[in-house]
């Protein structure tokens, strides 16, 4: 988000996901989308099928590849040199779009002269892409219009990870790719309702609706709507919150529907955080690995227990029944919330139903003014929808960006390497991927038996020449070691990885891969470089 904000004004998926069969064009970056966003996938296949260009740029040998019209087996973390190589080569040969660039965008000249550190032999030597298939996949995104640009936490989980985004802002404004529809720039949400908690102010520096917390107008806003004082300065994100704990800044922390003990980055980190601190709440709908330190469990409703609102990837606000009752003890959650804030002694907190809190919503968020349960139906509704009778928003930035100015803004960028590369002692790079069959921590998905049986632990993927070379087999029994942990794990030779790189589902409590993985963080977003860490490898004995 904070990538996209700079280049276009905010950050959201620009497109709608039944565009894509429309597409001349599809750029994928970042994202094993078939294992992580299948439906999305399936769309992209259906493209190429009926003649779309794809160009699929990933570390890994991912299905996706296989529909490919080129594939860009980049090294991890070169994202920025490989993208901006690109463009310079749409520019040095004239393929920009002009009238675009005049028309709606911003700081061009000045962007164009920073491309001249990224010539191709840099980018080849930095990515491992050759050359010519670099100037086949420039001339193929800039001659393919209109084309779209989709990308994961491959793209984002860097210390660098605001400026990929940004880079791949400048390619599609470079090219004019944005603002149109088929096109466009498109972060692929990792849940299925991530946008919606953004949207509803789950980040430290905005309330609900991107408005921000330093901005005297929003803050008396809400502060006149809730009846109460607000702060005037950020909070903490996510990252930041587990070192204030072990600073003695944080006393308690409120966990709702996540795991940290196995999801955060340099995961021992964060289970030391919730060791020492001195009050834990967590909220979920099973005992996780988090929940079994909590001080208190407040026990929650699965989604076919509650009813209410998932707004999606494509920004598409979608009703949901309840199909069944909540068992035993559990609640919906905006319940839990509301009871406790009632029992402190505070007031807006008398919902009778999920209606009025989007009633709320509509009145506060511009983006959602004109939404509610009465006109989502069966479709739903994409924001903005500003008005009472505004049909929704398909694609964004029709007429004009979301900046004051309302044009867009090229960013130029250097190449930064990742925090921590591979050395004599630690010589493999490890990425941590997803497996189809499972999700997130495994919290649902391991409970499953048939899923149990598709993906039953963790396998270490490799290169062939690598596990020649160090004496394994598939099947093979290794400890994984970063400069914070080691975990067991077992071999899977695999083509996926090339030379030098290994991955890592973080699926299994057994085998805890996050313990691994390094907390560096993108000076901008705070997000941990989780994609990226140096690991030795060594047998077990039998």
């Amino acid at each position: 988000m904070a990538g996209l904000a700079t280049s276009f004004g905010s950050g959201a998926m620009t497109n709608s996901i039944n565009e894509i069969r429309d597409a001349a064009c599809l750029f994928v970056i970042g994202s094993n989308t078939t294992a992580a966003h299948p439906i999305i996938s399936r769309q992209m296949k259906y493209a190429v099928k009926d003649g779309a260009k794809l160009i699929v740029a990933s570390p890994l040998e991912i299905d996706l590849r296989e529909y490919a019209t080129i594939f860009l087996q980049h090294l991890p973390g070169t994202d920025v040199a490989l993208v901006m190589g690109m463009i310079k080569i749409i520019v040095d040969n004239g393929l920009i779009n002009r009238d675009f660039i005049r028309n709606r965008c911003d700081d061009f000249d000045k962007f164009a002269a920073s491309l001249e550190s990224f010539d191709l032999d840099f980018v080849e030597k930095t990515t491992r892409v050759s050359k010519n298939e670099i100037r086949k996949a420039a001339a193929l995104f800039a001659e393919n219009s209109p084309a779209a640009i989709f990308y994961a936490m491959g793209i984002t989980q860097h210390t660098h990870g605001t400026d990929n985004v940004m880079a791949l802002a400048n390619l599609a404004l470079a090219t004019g790719n944005v603002g149109c529809r088929y096109a466009g720039v498109n972060p692929l949400r990792g849940q299925n309702n991530v946008q919606g908690a953004c949207d509803m102010g789950g980040l430290p520096n905005v309330f609900p609706g991107y408005q921000k917390v330093d901005n005297p107008e929003c803050r008396k806003k809400f502060e006149s709507a809730w009846g109460t004082t607000l702060p005037s300065s950020p909070g903490y994100t996510h990252t930041e919150i587990f070192d204030c704990i072990h600073d003695g800044i944080i006393k308690a922390l409120y966990v709702i529907g996540e795991n940290p003990v196995l999801s955060e980055a340099d995961a021992g980190h964060a289970a030391k955080a919730i060791e020492n601190l001195p009050f834990l709440v967590v909220q979920d709908i099973f005992m996780t690995q988090t929940a079994q330190k909590a001080d208190v469990v407040l026990p929650a409703a699965t989604f076919a227990e509650k009813q209410g609102t998932f707004t999606n990837t494509e920004r598409r606000v979608q009703w949901f029944k309840r199909a069944i009752m909540p068992r035993g003890q559990s609640k919906p959650d905006h319940e839990i919330v509301c009871d406790i804030a009632r029992r402190m002694g505070d007031r807006g907190f008398e919902y009778t139903g999920p209606e009025k809190i989007m009633e709320e919503i509509a009145s506060l968020v511009p983006q959602y003014g004109g939404i509610s349960y009465k006109r989502l139906g069966r479709n739903g509704l994409q924001w903005p929808c500003p008005g009472k009778n505004h049909p929704g928003t398909p694609y964004l930035y029709k007429e004009k960006f979301s900046t004051p100015s309302g044009r867009a803004k090229f960013v130029p960028l250097v190449y930064k390497p990742s925090a921590e590369l591979p050395d004599d002692e630690y010589p493999f790079i490890l990425t941590t991927v997803r497996s189809p069959y499972h999700f997130h921590t495994s919290t649902m998905t391991g409970r499953i038996e048939g899923l149990n049986l598709l993906h039953p632990e963790e396998r270490l993927e490799m290169n062939a020449s690598d596990a020649k070379e160090l004496d394994f087999e598939t099947g093979t029994r290794v400890t994984v070691t970063s400069r914070r942990a080691s975990v067991r794990a077992r071999v899977l030779i695999s083509a996926n990885c090339p030379k030098g790189v290994t991955n890592m589902t973080f699926h299994f409590a057994k085998t805890p891969t996050n313990l691994l993985t390094s907390r560096a963080l993108d000076p901008v977003a705070k997000i941990p470089e989780t994609k990226i860490c140096a690991v030795k490898i060594s047998p077990i004995a039998p």
